[in-house]
C-alpha cells in the first residue's frame, strides 16, 4: 500500500514518465535483444540531465528511486530472463548507471536492483545476470564505486552461499574473478586480517567401526596404532590415452623407504587434511609427530607409485561430447573447437574419499600435486614460526598482532621442515618429466613467494598501496632535467683549467721544432750546477713551508748527482775531492777556478809567442813544462751529453 501511495505522488509519476521515455528511446538505440552490446548512452545524456527538472526542493534521489523500482518490478514480473524481451531490463540498468554517474539518481541504485535481480533468479538465471555484470564491469566501477562496493560484495557473497562448489565450480570462479577485478588491489574486504583458518572445511572418509574420525590429542594407541608396514608393488593402471611412468619400486626397501599398503595408508593419508585445514593443531607435540610420520609415509608412497598423466585424447574419450550453456541457459551440444573448457581441467572442489577410488587417486599425477602443494603451504607456515622468521615479522611496523603466534619452532623441527621441503621440491621437478616438472615447480614457488609478501602486508595492517599522483612541479622539473641532460653541448675553445697545448702546433715553436731546440739536449756546465746549488741553498733558508723545503732539498740532491756525473766525464781525479755530506759548491769550486786560470795564462803565452810562460805564482816555466800541460789538456776526452743525462 505504501508503494502504491508513493507511486501516485505527482513527482514520482513525473519521474516515471521520463524514465519510460528513456526506455523507449533505448529501443531505437539498441535493436539487439541480448545482453551485449552495452547500450550507447551518449545520445541519452540530455534526457538524463532533464530528469530532475521540476523536482527542485524535493528528495530527488528518493523520487527517482521509487519510480525506477516501480518500472523494474513490472519488467521482471512480466518477462522471463530467457525471453528476448528481457533486454528492456538490461537497457534500464544501463540507463540507471548513466543517471548515477550524472547525479540524477543515487549511484548505488543500480547495485541494489542487481542484488534483487540475483535474489529473484535461479542459478541459470544468475549466470545471465553475471554476463551483464562482467560486460559492464568497467562502467560500474568507473565512478563512485566506493558507494556501490559493499552492495556488490554482499550480493556476490550471498550468491556464493547459494552455489554448490562441486556442481557450480566454474560459476563460483566467475564470481570471484568479478570481485578481484572490480575491487582495488589494496581493499581490505577479502584480506582475512585475523588470519582465521577454514576449519569448517572437513573431509569425511571411511573408517573401521570403533575408530574415531578426529585425531585425538594423544598419539595412536591400541586400535589406532599404525600397523607394521609391508612392501607393496603397485602395477600402473591402464586407461585409454594414458601414459605411465616406469615402476620405481625395489623388492626390498630400506626402513625409511617402506611403502605402506593402500588400506593401511588410507586413514593416515586422509587425516592429513585435518592438519592442512587447521595448522594450529600442530602446535601440540603429539599432533606434530603424527603429522610428520603421516606426511613422510605419504611422500614415500608417491615416490614409489607409478604416475599416470591424462592426455587430451583420453580426457575427450572419457567425457564424450562437450556441452556448453546456450543463450537460453540450457545445455547444448557443439563441436570441440566451439565448446567451452568447463570440463577440460581436472579440478575437484571436494576430494572423493572412497576406498575403491583410493588406488586410482594415488596414481593420478594431478591428485599427487594437489596434496604436495598443500604440504608446501603448511611447511612454509611452520617455517614462519622459527626464531629468525619471527624476528623478521615482528618489526616495529607490525601492528597486526593477531597474525603473530607465540609458538616458536624448535631447531630440530625446523630442520625436518627444510629437509621435507627439499624432498618435495625434488619430487615436483622430477615428474612426469624434468622439463614439465621444473615449470610446475617454478609456478608453485612463484605463487608461494607472493603469498609471503601478502602475509607480510597483512601483518603490517594492510597499509595503503595507492600512490599519490605526481605533482605538476615534479613533472616539469623532471622534464627540464631530462632536457638539460640531452641537449647538444659545445666544447669551448679554451676550457677553464685546461693546459696550454700550443707546444704541439707545428711551425709555431711546437711539435718537432720544439724537440730540435738545442736547449733540450745541451749539457749544463759544472759552474752552472754549482751556482744552482748555491741559489737553492739561499731559497732553502728563506722557505718556511715544509713541503717547499722538501722540494728544494730534492732539487739540490738532483744537481749534486748531475755534477758528479759531469765530473766523472771531465776528470776522474777530481772525484778524489768528493766528501760524504758535502755539496758540489763546497768541493769543486776552488780547483775548477785554478784550472781555468792556468788555461787562460797558457793561451795568452801562446798568443805572445813567448818561450816561457808565467805560472800563477809569477815564476817562469820552461817550454817543456808548458807542452806537457797542453798535452794533458788535449788528452781530456770530449764529452757527449745525451738527453737522458740531461734529465
Amino acid at each position: 500500500m505504501a508503494a502504491d501511495s508513493a507511486a501516485q505522488l505527482p513527482a514520482v509519476a513525473q519521474a516515471t514518465t521520463r524514465l519510460r521515455a528513456l526506455l523507449n528511446h533505448a529501443k531505437q538505440l539498441k535493436p539487439e535483444a541480448s545482453v551485449e552490446p552495452p547500450l550507447p548512452t551518449s545520445d541519452l545524456v540530455s534526457e538524463v540531465d532533464a530528469l530532475q527538472d521540476g523536482l527542485a526542493g524535493r528528495n530527488v534521489h528518493g523520487v527517482v528511486e521509487t519510480a525506477a523500482r516501480q518500472i523494474f518490478y513490472s519488467l521482471i514480473n512480466s518477462t522471463d530472463i530467457t525471453d528476448p524481451a528481457f533486454v528492456q531490463v538490461w537497457n534500464f540498468l544501463d540507463i540507471l548507471v548513466l543517471c548515477g554517474d550524472r547525479g540524477s539518481a543515487a549511484p548505488e541504485l543500480v547495485a541494489w536492483l542487481v542484488e534483487e535481480l540475483l535474489d529473484s533468479q535461479t542459478t541459470a538465471g544468475c549466470r545471465i545476470v553475471f554476463d551483464f555484470l562482467e560486460s559492464r564491469r568497467e562502467r560500474l566501477a568507473a565512478k563512485d564505486f566506493h558507494k556501490k562496493n559493499l552492495v556488490f560484495l554482499r550480493s556476490c557473497n550471498e550468491l556464493l552461499r547459494r552455489l554448490s562448489r562441486a556442481e557450480d565450480a566454474i560459476f563460483c570462479g566467475r564470481v570471484f574473478f568479478f570481485l578481484f577485478q572490480t575491487f582495488p588491489l589494496g581493499d581490505k574486504s577479502s584480506v582475512n586480517l585475523r588470519g582465521e583458518f577454514h576449519v569448517e572445511n572437513t573431509t569425511k572418509f571411511e573408517v573401521p567401526d570403533g575408530e574415531q574420525m578426529e585425531v585425538d590429542d594423544k598419539p595412536f594407541e591400541g586400535e589406532h596404532a599404525i600397523a607394521t608396514p609391508k612392501v607393496e608393488t603397485v602395477q600402473p593402471p591402464t586407461k585409454p590415452g594414458a601414459k605411465a611412468t616406469p615402476a620405481r619400486l625395489a623388492v626390498q626397501a630400506p626402513p625409511e623407504e617402506v611403502v605402506l599398503a593402500n588400506n593401511e595408508l588410507y586413514p593416515i593419508f586422509w587425516r592429513l587434511q585435518q592438519d592442512f585445514s587447521d595448522p594450529t593443531r600442530l602446535f601440540a607435540k603429539a599432533h606434530f609427530e603424527t603429522f610428520k610420520k603421516g606426511l613422510g609415509q605419504t611422500l614415500t608412497k608417491f615416490r614409489k607409485t607409478p604416475t599416470v598423466v591424462q592426455t587430451k585424447a583420453a580426457a575427450t574419450i572419457k567425457r564424450g561430447i562437450k556441452r556448453k550453456l546456450g543463450s537460453d541457459g540450457t545445455l547444448s551440444q557443439s563441436d570441440e573447437s566451439e565448446s567451452t573448457d568447463h570440463f577440460a581441467d581436472n579440478y575437484n572442489p571436494k576430494y572423493l574419499t572412497s576406498r575403491d577410488l583410493f588406488d586410482l587417486e594415488l596414481s593420478d599425477l594431478a591428485f599427487q600435486r594437489h596434496i604436495i602443494v598443500q604440504a608446501l603451504i603448511l611447511i612454509d607456515f611452520l617455517l614462519s614460526l622459527t626464531d629468525k622468521a619471527k624476528k623478521k615479522l615482528a618489526a616495529p611496523d607490525s601492528s597486526n598482532k593477531s597474525m603473530l603466534y607465540s609458538v616458536t619452532l624448535s631447531t630440530e623441527d625446523a630442520k625436518w621442515c627444510r629437509d621435507t621441503r627439499n624432498a618435495i621440491t625434488g619430487f615436483l621437478k622430477a615428474v612426469p618429466s624434468v622439463e614439465d616438472g621444473r615449470f610446475y615447480h617454478r609456478m608453485v614457488e612463484t605463487v608461494l613467494a607472493r603469498d609471503k609478501n601478502w602475509m607480510r602486508w597483512k601483518v603490517e595492517s594492510c597499509p595503503s598501496i595507492v600512490r599519490d599522483p605526481v605533482s605538476t612541479d615534479s613533472i616539469m622539473e623532471a622534464r627540464k632535467g631530462a632536457k638539460d641532460a640531452t641537449r647538444i653541448r659545445r666544447v669551448p675553445e679554451k676550457p677553464v683549467g685546461a693546459i696550454d697545448s700550443s707546444f704541439l702546433v707545428e711551425g709555431q715553436g711546437g711539435g718537432l721544432d720544439a724537440l730540435r731546440d738545442p736547449k733540450r739536449f745541451a749539457q749544463p756546465s759544472l759552474e752552472a750546477l754549482v751556482e744552482g746549488v748555491k741559489a737553492d741553498k739561499l731559497d732553502l733558508e728563506m722557505e718556511t713551508d715544509e713541503a717547499g723545503r722538501e722540494s728544494i732539498r730534492n732539487a739540490i740532491a738532483s744537481k749534486n748527482w748531475r755534477a758528479l756525473r759531469l765530473v766523472r766525464g771531465l776528470d776522474l781525479g777530481m772525484l778524489d775531492q768528493v766528501e760524504v755530506g758535502k755539496d758540489v759548491d763546497e768541493m769543486f769550486l776552488p780547483p775548477t777556478h785554478e784550472i781555468e786560470m792556468e788555461v787562460e795564462a797558457t793561451l795568452e803565452a801562446e798568443d805572445k809567442g813567448a818561450e816561457d810562460v808565467v805560472t800563477m805564482n809569477g815564476t817562469p816555466e820552461p817550454m817543456e813544462t808548458r807542452k806537457s800541460v797542453d798535452a794533458e789538456v788535449e788528452a781530456v776526452p770530449a764529452v757527449t751529453v745525451t738527453e737522458g743525462e740531461m734529465s
